[in-house]
């Protein structure tokens, strides 16, 4: 059997939940992967075959979107060369995490997708949003178009939705308590995080940043460049991590036991409504970095309450349902 799974290359949550699954899809037969998109700093060990421009946004670093540096990196002529070239007809099984290439090109040559990702969650109404409609519905609903579709969410809203996928390496690290803060806020400059955390009492912060390529210390406050072993160490023994409206790193935290406080990009759509499920669990949600925000700090710093939360190891469960369930007839072998 051969399958093509494609996945989003914006920020890292997408490749993270992907270092989980290529392994359990290698089992099934040859694998082909396909990212699209440019700001992830995680990897892959395994080879990439298709890597595309794809369609994707530019962190800012004021906590929105950078829409300028967003607008000079599309390449419409590019995407629509790749849509329509792109083979798909060798593969039994086509899966796609939030990737719009791959998802266009089944539509185009009338073939047949599965969705695996966090935003095919949206599909349901009984998925948590932030209140009245908006327009980025339109995104999670035709940004990457397939016909079947397995989401992942803090909670199970509905009957295709599952819990997060935990990663081995986090769900087999034994937590420990250092009394640092890790911090993941790629929507803000460096220099503005350094302001305000700055003025924290007696607490030490560990920045992950996209802009860093070295690491160096102010007072209290260390700033890293984005590693995925040096994350993973610094949350596993971290009191509380602050980070944005995404969902992986958040769920892993809560999985860990620590306390988390978000902060969603500003206009993002999806990490709102990422907040809003977060919120109703019991997770702190501040909207805006301002000068009040050094205050909410110490109160969550001096908060212990923690979120419980039960996200079971399914992962290989459900790959398997999907794939004896979505793969073209007589392609897995007995």
């Amino acid at each position: 059997m051969k399958i093509l799974y494609a996945i989003q290359g914006t920020g890292n949550g997408h490749i993270s939940r992907a270092r989980e699954i290529v392994p359990l899809l290698q089992q099934y037969g040859e694998l082909d992967l396909l990212i699209s998109g440019t700001e992830a700093e995680v990897s892959l060990s395994q080879p990439v075959k298709y890597r595309l421009h794809g369609f994707s946004f530019v962190f800012g670093t004021k906590g929105g979107v950078d829409k300028w540096a967003t607008y000079k990196l599309m390449n419409l002529r590019q995407l629509w060369h790749d849509i329509n070239h792109l083979p798909l007809r060798q593969y039994d099984l086509i899966i796609n995490d939030f990737e719009p290439v791959s998802a266009w090109a089944c539509r185009r040559q009338k073939l047949e997708s599965v969705s695996l990702s966090h935003q095919c969650s949206f599909i349901s109404k009984k998925t948590p949003r932030p209140g009245r409609w908006n327009y980025a519905e339109w995104l999670f609903k035709y940004y990457s178009p397939t016909k079947h579709h397995i989401g992942f969410h803090f909670e199970q809203y509905d009957d295709f939705i599952h819990t997060p996928v935990i990663r081995s390496d986090i769900r087999n690290t034994t937590p420990t308590n250092k009394g640092h803060y890790t911090v993941y806020l790629p929507a803000y400059d460096d220099k503005t995080l350094l302001k305000h955390l700055s003025q924290t009492h007696d607490v030490e912060w560990q920045i992950f940043s996209k802009r860093q390529k070295t690491p160096y210390r102010e007072g209290n406050v260390h700033i890293f460049p984005v590693s995925n072993e040096g994350f993973n160490e610094s949350m596993a023994s971290c009191e509380g991590l602050l980070t944005g409206g995404g969902f992986e790193g958040p769920a892993e935290a809560l999985f860990l036991q620590k306390k988390v406080l978000m902060i969603p990009m500003t206009g993002q759509y999806e990490q709102r409504c990422n907040a809003e499920a977060a919120s109703r669990l019991g997770v702190p949600v501040v909207h805006t970095i301002d000068d009040s925000f050094a205050a909410t700090l110490n109160n969550w710093i001096a908060d212990d309450k923690k979120v419980m939360v039960n996200f079971p190891d399914d992962t290989a469960r459900i790959v398997d349902d999907m794939v004896k369930r979505y793969a073209k007839p007589g392609s897995i072998s007995a």
